[in-house]
């Protein structure tokens, strides 16, 4: 069971930090961002494309990808997402879905659809020994690093001036725009690191996962459920349902496998039922 829950924990690491960025992204802009699974995908692609075609290892695609593909994030939404803002959110939403198909066959086109192998860094080959049972070191790292990055984007959130405007303006957009917060000032950032938070992901995901077009669309519709059984816009819930998730399916997928699919919704729907607005949303955002 222990071993099961950690695996449940290194599946959560992936959910809470796709949820983080949606999270950030939906309660700043309250854009449903569709395409963030495409660059989940993509981080992981990028990853092997530099690997493949300019011998880049991981320890550097793991800043390079990010990086690139949020300053990608941030021209898509001054190009597109920000013209769209003040129309229905369904514009946006249609927008990203869009996006997110056009991406996956652009990347089918070139790789096909077969998953692309991509080798575990050799520091991190092997297994450790935590005490009842050992574990891939790979495994525990991404933990980890997923931890560590949750941790310190919270740290920013609310520790610093600019975390809490950050924070504050995700949250409760509406009460910030009336407090006198630039609420705007920040869309942009905020879109972009969001995307570079899924790329990340894509990035730790490339060596244990199939790398392949369909990868991300596998996995957002899950990562929306984490994000509404969290609360809409609430960052810490995103992060602690992400892991809760995690461990709800890995345990699930143990004990009951025929309900392994279903068992987050499931579980969304009773919270949901339990409490509107999400775990840590709040009704007034609604």
């Amino acid at each position: 069971m222990l071993q099961q829950a950690f695996n449940g924990l290194v599946g959560g690491a992936f959910y809470a930090l796709l949820a983080l960025g949606l999270a950030v992204i939906f309660g700043m802009l309250g854009v449903v961002n569709f395409a963030h699974g495409a660059f989940y995908m993509l981080g992981a692609f990028g990853s092997f494309v530099l690997l493949d075609s300019f011998g880049v290892n991981f320890w550097l695609a793991l800043v390079i990808v990010p990086v690139v593909l949020g300053i990608a994030g941030v021209l898509l939404e001054r190009l597109f997402i920000h013209r769209l803002a003040p129309l229905d959110p369904l514009y946006n939403f249609l927008f990203t879905f869009g996006l997110a198909l056009i991406l996956q066959d652009l990347v089918k086109r070139k790789y096909g659809v077969q998953s692309q192998p991509y080798p575990r860094p050799s520091a991190l080959d092997g297994s450790i020994d935590l005490g009842l049972f050992t574990y891939p070191t790979y495994q525990v790292f991404v933990l980890a690093v997923s931890v560590l990055v949750c941790g310190a984007v919270w740290v920013v959130l609310t520790r610093t001036r600019v975390g809490m405007i950050v924070r504050a303006a995700t949250e409760r957009p509406e009460l910030s725009r009336a407090l006198g917060i630039d609420v705007a000032r920040w869309v942009t950032p905020v879109f972009g690191f969001g995307i570079a938070l899924a790329a990340f992901a894509g990035v730790l995901a490339a060596p244990m996962r199939a790398v392949n077009p369909l990868m991300g669309s596998d996995l957002i519709i899950t990562v929306f459920a984490v994000v509404v059984i969290g609360g809409l816009g609430s960052v810490f819930g995103s992060v602690a349902a992400g892991f809760a998730v995690g461990l709800v399916s890995a345990l699930g997928n143990y004990y009951v496998p025929s309900l392994s699919q279903t068992l987050v919704f499931i579980l969304m729907a009773a919270v949901l039922l339990w409490r509107p607005a999400g775990l840590f949303g709040r009704e007034e955002a609604l």
